[in-house]
């Protein structure tokens, strides 16, 4: 049944949020319209291809069958076979987490803490305190604080406890997983979403033409409602509620608005309301992705290598070949290098061969002949990489999980939710944020919204 709203709802972004939630809108009648201020949709899940043969991500992106079932892309995605960890550490490689958990002051450490929590229940504040007290002052100390503060860019003594949350759950979760993707030879999601059960059925794929190809399937019938190169120059708010856009010079009425923008640009484009104000002072940490091309293959001595030690420049490794040999040729290698920094810094600026050289430099206590196998990088930046949880602003970024405040605007993805989410619960939030939205609607109008789209998609995605 067609909607009869008066106006559409205007989606501000063509990412795999804003085009999620254009999608399912779309799918109930409901009449949309999505602005993307750049000249392609897909934000950072962008895959490029070389005329070398090799395939580079803003990072090692992966998604799950379960992702891929429910967009319509699963026949088009290769299962991942394999994907582990390791930590270098004093010049050498202990697995993560298990490898980690049989260095004996590592152990000690964290033995004593589980101990000590039986007597006292101190309520960690910051991430460094919470780091302490979930795996001991050792591992803490030498690894995952190192690793979450070059990330950052931020002190864990100023993060929020909150930053705990984007780690996977339980050992013995973490243990079953891993030996369940042993016995079926898939890379079995781990850590990798909150919003949907992680089980054996649930694994990792990559997308035959890249990761872009989802957000190509989610915008298929929507030709007609996407306008590129259209920035959202303000959102019109009156009476606390969302009544329309401006975009691209031209002022537009919108029955809602579903934002995909960073939250601390949010209250920027904000016209009638100062309930955002707060978000401002929200922070970002930008990115380097140094990918870098080696003859030979299995250089790391697993897919991600994570390098606390502050003597190296960057804090993760990924050998994406070892996990999907197809982004590689045969014969040949790709290892990206993430690197923390500040836009417009030294490192920022940097040209993309003097970047390769300071990579290349740090690798080969890791890599013994890594020059010799070296054949050139290609260099992505975002200056939006990861939202930092600093504890100055804890508070507020709790209340504005609970919503943007105004009526009939809401903020959805990793952007625009200030969110450590990954694709897959990107989808699933999105969709239960867009659900939401046709609730309120229907209680403002006459209209009632009921589903037409089949259930047998998310149904069959769910029961993966």
């Amino acid at each position: 049944m067609k909607q009869n709203l008066k106006n559409p709802v205007v989606i501000v972004g063509g990412g795999i949020a804003g085009l999620t939630a254009a999608n399912f809108l779309r799918r109930q009648n409901v009449p949309v319209r999505l602005f993307e201020a750049g000249k392609q949709l897909a934000g950072l899940a962008q895959s490029f291809h070389d005329t070398d043969g090799f395939t580079y991500d803003f990072g090692a992106h992966f998604l799950t069958n379960r992702l891929a079932a429910a967009v319509g892309i699963g026949a088009n995605c290769r299962d991942v076979p394999r994907y582990g960890e390791t930590v270098w550490l004093a010049g050498k490689n202990y697995g993560y987490p298990f490898g980690l958990l049989r260095v004996p002051r590592f152990a000690a450490s964290g033995a004593a803490t589980q101990l000590k929590s039986f007597v006292s229940k101190d309520e960690a504040v910051s991430a460094e305190e919470w780091f302490r007290a979930k795996y001991g002052r050792a591992l803490a100390d030498e690894v995952a604080v190192p690793l979450t503060e070059a990330w950052s860019g931020a002190s864990g003594a100023d993060l929020s406890r909150s930053v705990g949350d984007s780690i996977p759950g339980s050992i013995a979760k973490t243990l079953f997983l891993k030996v369940a993707g042993k016995l079926t030879g898939r890379a079995v999601a781990c850590g990798y979403s909150r919003e949907m059960p992680e089980k054996p059925s649930v694994w990792h794929v990559y997308p035959e033409n890249g990761i872009s190809t989802l957000c190509q399937k989610l915008a298929e019938n929507l030709a007609d409602a996407i306008e590129l190169e259209t920035p959202v120059e303000a959102i019109y708010v009156e009476n606390e509620r969302a009544i329309g856009v401006r975009a691209g010079g031209r002022d537009i009425e919108a029955s809602a608005v579903v934002s995909t923008a960073p939250v601390h640009v949010l209250p920027k484009l904000i016209k009638g309301s100062q309930k955002l104000n707060y978000l401002h002072r929200f922070r970002y940490r930008p990115m380097i992705f140094v990918n870098m091309r080696f003859e030979g293959r299995g250089l790391l001595s697993d897919v991600v290598v994570w390098t606390p030690e502050n003597r190296f420049p960057f804090f993760r490794l990924t050998e994406t070949p070892l996990s999907m040999p197809w982004l590689a040729p045969e014969g040949k290698t790709l290892i990206t290098v993430d690197i923390g920094c500040e836009k417009g810094d030294e490192i920022w600026q940097m040209e993309d061969e003097k970047l390769g050289e300071i990579c290349l430099e740090n690798l080969t206590p890791i890599i013994k002949d890594a020059r010799e196998r070296y054949r050139g990088c290609r260099v992505l930046r975002t200056p939006l990489a990861y939202p930092i949880f600093l504890r100055e602003y804890e508070a507020d970024r709790k209340r504005f999980e609970r919503g943007t405040e105004i009526e009939n605007l809401y903020s959805v993805g990793r952007n625009g939710e200030f969110s450590h989410i990954f694709m897959e619960d990107v989808y699933w939030r999105t969709l239960g944020k867009m659900r939401e939205l046709m609730g309120n609607l229907s209680r403002q109008s006459d209209d009632k919204f009921e589903p037409v789209e089949s259930a047998l998609v998310i149904e069959d995605a769910v029961s993966v």
